[in-house]
């Protein structure tokens, strides 16, 4: 049994990660007994987080929302200045962090009061995100991801509208699994109730999300994560560019830098083999540069001579 302070610090973790638990499952969880764990409830209480109880037999626990964040030392402008930065973030401005974003958004979200919510929407509703510019950089509404996210952590049916590619919109009742972000977009993974099948949704053409309130059992992913099940699709799916280029940099490396966004295959210890479907090729250029090492394009043909359009602009503006 873990003690008394860590086990609070997990308490607290799961009671944010879940809008409401059992609480024998509860218990079961942080492998105390029940008497243990409404201890621990107060303590939480004590410490300033509002922990709601339900009784009976399916009685439990939920975090309430409208906490003023305590125990943290945060102050009103330091409340809002964490939402809009972990939005700003969601929405791809620093590589690798998009999905913990999406993460302690949620948790923050869940406990800032409606006047600390409306000073976000303020500001972000004046605020003119960065964007690598152009169709290939979809946007995903904070406010959308937010509630989708909270779907998947509560197991909890959504509705939206979603425009499939080439297709008209049309109405969707899913039970979300995970969200996945994969390259510059943001995926959802869900049960399509009126499909009866598995499905993965690009959230960027996902509208006016919305929960239904109705609770549902988990299914079984029929791959072994939610990535691989996107990953799996998006190669069902014919893309406008195949690219594929050796790259003179140990496969961590270029996998640290470009690892989400293409597959790596380790050729030596000094070099790889870099692929990844794109829609528009300045992408893979920008992708390939990034990495800061030599590399040689396999194909397509069209993208050896955007890296030499690319390479001449940049010639030209050192000349």
């Amino acid at each position: 049994m873990a003690n008394t302070s860590s086990r609070t610090l997990r308490l607290l973790s799961l009671l944010q990660t879940h809008r409401y638990w059992p609480g024998e499952e509860l218990a079961g969880r942080l492998e105390v007994s029940t008497r243990t764990l409404r201890r621990d409830i107060d303590r939480l209480r004590e410490l300033g987080y509002p922990v709601q109880a339900s009784r009976g037999v399916d009685g439990g626990y939920q975090l309430a929302p409208g906490a003023a964040l305590p125990p943290l030392v945060v102050d009103d402008e330091e409340a809002v200045a964490l939402a809009v930065g972990m939005q700003a973030a969601a929405q791809g401005a620093v590589a690798g962090i998009e999905e913990s974003s999406v993460r302690a958004l949620t948790k923050v979200v869940q406990v800032m009061p409606p006047r600390l919510r409306r000073r976000v929407d303020a500001l972000r509703a004046v605020t003119v995100p960065p964007s690598w510019g152009g169709s290939s950089s979809p946007t995903v509404d904070p406010d959308d991801l937010i509630t989708v996210a909270q779907a998947c952590r509560d197991d909890e049916r959504l509705e939206f509208r979603y425009a499939a590619r080439d297709r008209d919109p049309e109405d969707r009742l899913v039970e979300p699994h995970r969200l996945v972000p994969l390259g510059r977009r943001w995926y959802l993974v869900a049960y399509d109730l009126h499909r009866h099948d598995w499905r993965s949704f690009r959230l960027d053409r996902l509208s006016g999300p919305r929960r239904t309130g109705a609770r549902f059992l988990p299914r079984t992913l029929p791959t072994t994560d939610a990535a691989e099940f996107v990953r799996s699709g998006i190669r069902n799916v014919t893309s406008a560019h195949e690219v594929e280029a050796v790259v003179r940099a140990p496969a961590t490396v270029v996998r640290a830098k470009v690892g989400r966004w293409a597959m790596i295959e380790e050729i030596d210890d000094g070099s790889c083999v870099l692929r990844m479907q794109s829609d528009d090729l300045d992408w893979p250029v920008f992708a390939l540069g990034g990495v800061g090492a030599e590399f040689e394009v396999r194909a397509p043909a069209e993208l050896a001579e955007r890296v030499r359009e690319w390479g001449g602009r940049f010639t030209r503006a050192t000349a």
